[in-house]
């Protein structure tokens, strides 16, 4: 029977079912081959040859793959239809090629399918064709760029700058864009301004809002009620005169569907309407397209096959009547930058499978589904008709110009569907105004803002009819992985492929952290991105980023040699690394510290030095770098510690004296590299090391004062006397909360970690007595006993074996035999499903270290994703070193 090779196992099951018991379908697991980590796996010096490797997890499907083929000499590649895939197709062949699987009468072809639909497979099957070698070549370069990038940046940052971890071809860009919004943040200057409102009342006795939009005969502009005074001299102006209505103006206006999803407004929509990350969007969209239900979902193409088209406009017809079907389809072209559009938009490969008829147990595929399908009707259905009402009211000596404004759905048209950023379409008639005519006298309505004015800076007028607000500016905020990924394409840095795994590579780096969805630069990210901006500036721009990506694009095209923009781009970057070695780790803070000045450095009130040391008084602050990344700190160290973060308000940091304690000692708050602390006393000959205590997670600096530094600086807290003897004591060590006991007869404490950091401070003896007995009777568990499963998955569907989610020291996470793979934040344990679960399994051991094997296997053909680390590979052969040009 032909072979036919996909990359994941749940492809290979819904195209098994398509192709029947002719074929023989396997996976391969990814990528069969990658670049080994380490120095010299691409060569600039021999026409940049690449050595491959076979994973130790991937032998065995190749192997597969091999005793396939020795019952059939016919070997078909069905990977993906993207440049990812067509590599994996590549791999593929050159692997076998090597293992004398593939032999001259072999006969091997690739197929391409945009949507997994048993019409889409045997169509595929009837157009067989060669490995795409431009496509090869354009992920070679990529892959070689990264590779260049990666293990020759990185080492500079590691002598130059401790505590940076890695750099990246798009990984760095992609910070200095969150750098540089942070940086705008900070220098935000917000302004104030006012704004003032009436409530009124039409004749019939109807209410409606209305804001003052001219005074004077002027027209207000924003800023023109810039202070309290002014607004509350308006709010009298609008309280003291009649009014009435001097205009009614209605004008017809429409609304358009937004496009269907490409890979970027799929994460953006999934963000915005579920919270999803980048990565829990794709991994949903990835189930759903190895079921067969929507078409590939890496892509930049918005268009629509003619077919899926007047499929779609047949739904509508079906489900909504003609009225929602516009006269002619609709045609959508990408305006993104650099947009290949080389597939179709993300779309259900079957428009009459409505999300209701579609059984879905996993909740996120289950509302990613119906987000898909709604956005791709609501697509090609007739325009939303609208009405948009303006209303003028003024007073008698023509002063005063109030204004209300409300828009009427006419016909919802898509809306009946869809809207971009909310699906609740009953929510447009929440502006819709009362009748009112022209001339009409209208009347304030006493009280009707009362309750605005709870809690707000604001001027009410006597009978709470007007009232006048306070508004300030707001900075540009903080980016999201939404927002961030729409950036990015618009600066056409990345491709669809690469968005998820960017992001996700800049938080486990420690450089960006999450929190509330938001992305906030640690200082760690902060000092690599100003290193890079200030010695290889070039290559973190992002025109030249674009531009590679562009010439990336041609490479696939056949429209360029990728060897020379492999041999253009290294000649002037080694050049670059070459230059930034001979510098001293000294001269790099210099450089860094003047770029940073502004920031770290602010005028003071007082007209004082910004760079005075605020502690001594005599030394100056200056850039220093730690394993924790970059703090500023005083240069008459040791003998001052003055330390603050680099980020935030630099007064918000600075060291304050909370008291003295029964002794008179001085207790302060200081802010340090590893967070802020209290201290009691100063460094003197006699105590070189007084008394400290690291603020515990969830305690607020702004929040200390002196009895919470007392209770932090009197641990450890003595519980009491354990029933074997000695006593029992509570403290926070390197790790998080923990309790300590220590038998009179045994040399060796025993210490067994808390969750909580308040029990430090409230737990008592019998609890900590029973966490001690547990820690001692499974003392491998690091004060755990054994954990708990939180959910039971089952079997695994290609291993066998149990698959669980249990509860660890640092979160949840999956089990599978020895294989431990933590949960992603963004996934909560109640809602894995297996297939994400054995994607996890596959990730972990993808990433070497241990090899694991699946529990109690009874078959050794049923061996789990990995083996004992014992177990080392061969030593290499010659032909271990492949070139990459073939």
């Amino acid at each position: 029977m032909p072979v036919v090779v996909v990359e994941s196992p749940a492809k290979a099951k819904t195209i098994n079912k398509y192709l029947g018991n002719d074929y023989t379908v396997l996976a391969s697991y990814g990528h069969v081959r990658d670049l080994p980590a380490k120095n010299g796996s691409v060569d600039p010096d021999h026409e940049f040859e690449m050595t491959w490797e076979v994973g130790n997890d991937s032998k065995k499907h190749v192997k597969a793959i091999v005793d396939a083929l020795k019952d059939d000499d016919t070997l078909i590649l069905a990977t993906d239809p993207d440049r990812e895939g067509e590599a994996i197709s590549w791999h593929l062949q050159e692997a076998l090629t090597k293992r004398r699987a593939i032999k001259k009468t072999t006969s091997v072809s690739r197929v391409t399918f945009n949507a997994i639909t048993k019409q889409a497979v045997t169509e595929a099957m009837k157009n067989p064709r060669q490995v795409d070698a431009p496509l090869v070549e354009a992920y070679l370069a990529r892959r070689a760029l990264d590779y260049l990038v990666g293990f020759n940046l990185s080492p500079v940052l590691w002598r130059k700058l401790p505590g940076a971890r890695s750099a990246g071809r798009v990984q760095s860009v992609c910070l200095r864009l969150i750098v540089e919004r942070e940086v705008e943040i900070e220098a935000f200057n917000a302004r104030e301004y006012w704004s003032v409102k009436a409530v009124l009342e039409t004749p019939r006795g109807q209410n409606f809002e209305a804001r003052l939009v001219q005074m004077g005969g002027k027209k207000l502009d924003k800023f023109d009620l810039e202070n309290r005074v002014g607004a509350e001299l308006a709010a009298r102006a609008v309280a003291s005169r009649d009014l009435k209505v001097a205009s009614v103006e209605a004008k017809p206006a429409s609304r358009n569907p937004s496009a269907p999803f490409m890979t970027s407004t799929l994460q953006q929509e999934a963000s915005r309407k579920f919270g999803f990350g980048a990565r829990q969007t794709m991994n949903s969209a990835q189930r759903l397209y190895e079921a067969g239900l929507i078409t590939y979902m890496r892509t930049d193409g918005i268009d629509m096959a003619p077919e899926a088209v007047a499929q779609t406009r047949d739904a509508i017809k079906e489900r909504y009547g003609d009225k929602y079907v516009p006269a002619s389809a609709r045609i959508y072209k990408n305006k993104a930058k650099n947009a290949q559009e080389a597939h179709e938009c993300i779309r259900p490969t079957d428009m009459f499978a409505a999300p209701d008829k579609v059984n879905l147990s996993d909740k996120d595929q289950a509302r990613l589904y119906d987000l898909i399908w709604k956005r791709t009707i609501a697509a090609q259905m007739e325009t939303a008709k609208l009405e948009r009402t303006s209303v003028d009211i003024t007073s008698d000596d023509g002063e005063i110009v109030l204004r209300a404004t409300g828009q009427v759905v006419v016909f919802d048209g898509f809306m009946a569907v869809y809207t971009e950023g909310r699906d609740d379409v009953e929510e447009d008639d929440e502006g819709r105004l009362p009748q009112i005519m022209d001339g009409e006298v209208v009347k304030r309505v006493a009280g009707a803002l009362a309750s605005d004015a709870e809690d707000k800076e604001c001027v009410l007028t006597g009978d709470g009819a007007v009232l006048a607000l306070q508004h300030f500016t707001n900075p540009p905020p903080r980016y999201t992985e939404a927002t961030l990924v729409k950036r990015m394409e618009e600066l056409g840095i990345g491709r669809p492929s690469t968005y998820a795994s960017v992001l996700t590579t800049i938080v486990e780096r420690e450089y960006v952290r999450k929190e509330q969805n938001r992305l906030i630069p640690e200082d760690k990210g902060r000092i690599v991105t100003i290193f890079l901006m200030n010695f290889f500036r070039r290559y973190v721009g992002y025109e030249f980023t674009a531009n590679l990506e562009e010439e990336l694009d041609k490479i696939s095209a056949g429209d360029l040699d990728y060897k020379e923009v492999l041999h253009r781009f290294w000649r002037d970057f080694s050049a670059a690394i070459a230059e930034t070695s001979e510098l001293r780790i000294s001269e790099v803070l210099d450089k860094l510290d003047d770029a940073l000045a502004p920031t770290l450095y602010p005028p003071r009130e007082d007209g004082s030095d910004p760079r005075a040391c605020p502690l001594c008084g005599s030394g100056s602050l200056h850039l220093k770098t730690s394993k924790s990344g970059g703090f500023v700190g005083c240069s008459n160290y040791p003998e001052c510690r003055y330390t603050r973060p680099i980020g935030g308000d630099a007064a918000e940091n600075e060291d304050r004296i909370l008291g003295e304690d029964e002794n008179g000692n001085e207790i302060t708050l200081r802010s340090g590299r590893f967070g802020p602390y209290v201290q009691r006393g100063e460094v003197t000959e006699e105590v070189k090391k007084p008394d400290r205590s690291s603020l515990p997670k969830g305690w607020k600096a702004e929040e200390m004062d002196l009895e919470k530094a007392l209770v932090l600086l009197s641990l450890p807290r003595q519980i009491g006397e354990h029933p074997e003897g000695g006593m029992i004591t509570s403290n926070f060590g390197r790790f998080g909360p923990y309790v300590m006991h220590q038998k009179p007869e045994d040399p060796k404490p025993v210490y067994a970690n808390l969750k909580d950091p308040n029990d430090v401070f409230e737990i008592g003896m019998n609890r900590a007595v029973e966490i001690l007995a547990e820690k001692r009777a499974n003392p491998g568990g690091r004060g755990r006993a054994a954990a708990k499963a939180l959910k039971e998955l089952g079997e695994h569907p290609q291993e066998g074996g149990p698959v669980q989610v249990l509860d660890g020291r640092y979160g949840p996470y999956v089990k599978w035999g020895k294989v431990n793979a933590t949960l992603p934040k963004d996934v909560k344990p109640e809602d894995l499903t297996m297939d994400q679960a054995v994607e996890l399994i596959a990730e972990k051991a993808a990433k070497g270290g241990k090899k694991k094997t699946a529990a109690k296997k009874p078959a050794a053909k049923k061996t789990a994703a990995k083996k004992p680390a014992a177990k080392k590979p061969a030593a290499k052969k010659p032909v271990a070193k492949k070139t990459a040009s073939k």
